[in-house]
């Protein structure tokens, strides 16, 4: 059951569980856009491709995430998705840590958000 959505300039992304020390979402990266390069303090994540691929930068490797690949973020790992393609990154993504909410140290955002 969805619990929470938002639209991001970069997609969208949607909740489906969130208890104590954790929490699922659903992750839309559109054609041509990224995220913020990031890490966090407090939380780990795990992301498993389910639609398109995308380019997983994780500290100083990029890799490239197909449908079905994964990859673990460890605390303190810089990131970010970028979606060089022409059709919509879907992953999921499964926070796991003590303090969730409110844990991104954004590095570069091309949005300008801080």
């Amino acid at each position: 059951m969805l619990l929470d959505a938002d639209d991001r300039p970069w997609g969208r992304w949607e909740e489906y569980l969130n208890e104590p020390g954790y929490r699922v979402k659903r992750i839309v990266v559109n054609p041509g856009e990224r995220l913020s390069l990031q890490k966090h303090e407090h939380r780990q994540e795990h992301w498993v491709a389910v639609q398109g691929s995308a380019d997983v930068t994780l500290n100083d490797d990029v890799i490239t995430m197909e449908v079905g690949d994964s990859v673990f973020i460890d605390i303190g790992d810089v990131h970010r998705v970028t979606n060089p393609n022409d059709a919509p990154f879907v992953f999921i993504e499964t926070q796991l840590g003590l303090c969730i909410e409110d844990d991104i140290i954004r590095l570069e955002d091309d949005y300008g958000r801080s």
